[in-house]
């Protein structure tokens, strides 16, 4: 995995030993050797990961760390810091700065790859999140901003194989932080499911094999997002290797500092609520480009799209669909004579029967206005006609509530009907329901009219 590493440190040789490591890992390698170089060199290269030392003249590096993580250009590269302090306290700062893991020098090149690593492949995913995210923030919708720092009310699983060390782990957590501990393996895989912002894995564990855990879970599309956070001994570099190497987060070594742990687990939440919003988000932006806002119907340009897949299915397999063309009778009285309110209520009452008479397999759209279209996958043009009857029926059935004190009105709609044959596009679908719908307008309305003109509905 090759990627742009920024090393910050303000001793030459240090910087020096680091890059000649990084480079014959086929690491691409640039240097700053101050606090502020560093943050001129990240705004300006944009790398994958910092390696930050703390000891630095003019602003420290957990200053550096504070005004990269503040700065929407760079607050999403992560950030190792790598220094020769070694206290609980040095590591908890460290990490209430906003770094993402904090090593102590001098570091063993495997634990140190394989921090990287894992943090690449976190940055991947973050990347095309936030690519993704710069798309709908083009279309005018605010950016997402960074999540509180708080792990309050947070749910947390801690897998271990004994009560004893469960409950040791608990204690350590904010009383707020909602725990759940499991000591059987299967049991923890299954209960993983249920919607954790957390794993906290014992892997000193002697009971099972809990690296086949942080596998299983990392495997299960339900739980591969949830991050883990792994308990390992110092001394087993090994372990801590083929944890993060498995997908595992963050390290936590024992004995525990239950400073440093909130800190740890801080970071992880801050993390995945800030790529959970970015998912959220364009989920939301997928589904506005598809949807009519008002009706809740999908929109034009998703009919469209759906309407040329079928045509070129029916082309190839000679398969009947059918479309209906449907559009809402005298609509510019409604809004003339009682308002655009009591027109827009009018339409989505609409769009609420228009549902309710659709198969499964049909595709309904608001095409534009009061006109709204229907796709009809396996239905040949007469089945297509019953199903345009019985909304036809639906409408003109009982009146339509108007918003406030308003009353009811009875609404009607004509309807054209036409069936997709084998060599049509979509253009010359939609033009012979438009037809079928003129001729329904132009012999008085309230009725279903096909494009056939030697099959006309009763």
């Amino acid at each position: 995995m090759t990627a742009k590493i920024l090393v910050v440190d303000d001793q030459e040789a240090n910087v020096r030993l680091l890059e000649a490591k990084l480079k014959a890992e086929y690491f691409e390698v640039v240097t700053a050797f101050s606090g502020l170089e560093a943050i001129d060199r990240a705004i300006a290269d944009l790398p994958d990961v910092i390696l930050l030392d703390v000891m630095m003249p003019g602003i420290d590096g957990f200053e550096t760390c504070r005004r990269l993580k503040g700065d929407r250009r760079t607050r999403h590269i992560p950030v190792v810091i790598v220094t020769a302090l070694d206290q609980p306290d040095d590591r908890v700062v460290g990490l209430e700065s906003g770094a993402d893991d904090f090593l102590t020098k001098p570091v063993d090149n495997l634990p140190l790859f394989a921090r990287i690593r894992s943090l690449l492949r976190l940055k991947v995913v973050l990347d095309e999140l936030r690519l993704r995210e710069d798309k709908v923030e083009e279309r005018g919708l605010a950016p997402v901003e960074p999540v509180p720092d708080t792990i309050a009310e947070s749910k947390i699983l801690i897998v271990s194989g004994e009560e004893r060390i469960s409950g040791h782990l608990a204690s350590k957590l904010p009383q707020q932080t909602q725990t759940r501990s499991r000591i059987d393996p299967a049991l923890a895989v299954e209960e993983a499911k249920n919607g954790y912002d957390l794993i906290l894995i014992d892997l000193t564990t002697k009971v099972f094999d809990a690296l086949r855990i942080c596998a299983r879970i990392r495997s299960n599309s339900e739980t591969r997002q949830v991050p883990i956070l792994a308990i390992v001994d110092p001394d087993d570099a090994g372990r801590s290797v083929r944890a993060l190497d498995l997908g595992v987060n963050d390290i936590v070594h024992r004995p525990i500092d239950g400073g440093e742990l909130k800190a740890r687990i801080r970071t992880q939440l801050r993390r995945k609520l800030y790529a959970d919003t970015l998912r959220e988000r364009l989920d939301d932006s997928l589904e506005m480009a598809i949807t009519d806002p008002l009706t809740g119907l999908h929109n034009r340009r998703y009919f469209a799209s759906r309407l040329e897949q079928i045509t070129e299915i029916v082309a190839a397999e000679g398969i009947h669909a059918s479309v209906i063309l449907a559009d809402l009778d005298h609509f510019k009285r409604v809004n003339d004579t009682y308002g655009h309110e009591a027109g827009d209520s009018v339409l989505k009452q609409f769009s609420d029967r228009l549902t309710a008479q659709l198969r499964a397999v049909d595709i309904a759209a608001r095409y534009g206005g009061e006109e709204f279209v229907v796709l009809m996958p396996d239905a040949p043009l007469l089945e297509a006609g019953v199903g345009a009857e019985r909304l036809l029926r639906a409408i003109s059935g009982s009146a339509f509530n108007l918003p406030g004190e308003g009353g009811q009105l009875n609404v009607t709609i004509s309807i054209g009907v036409a069936q997709i044959n084998p060599g049509d596009d979509m253009d010359a679908v939609l033009r012979h329901a438009d037809e079928a719908l003129y001729r329904a307008k132009a012999e008085g309305r309230n009725r279903v009219v096909f494009a056939d003109k030697a099959a006309k509905a009763a």
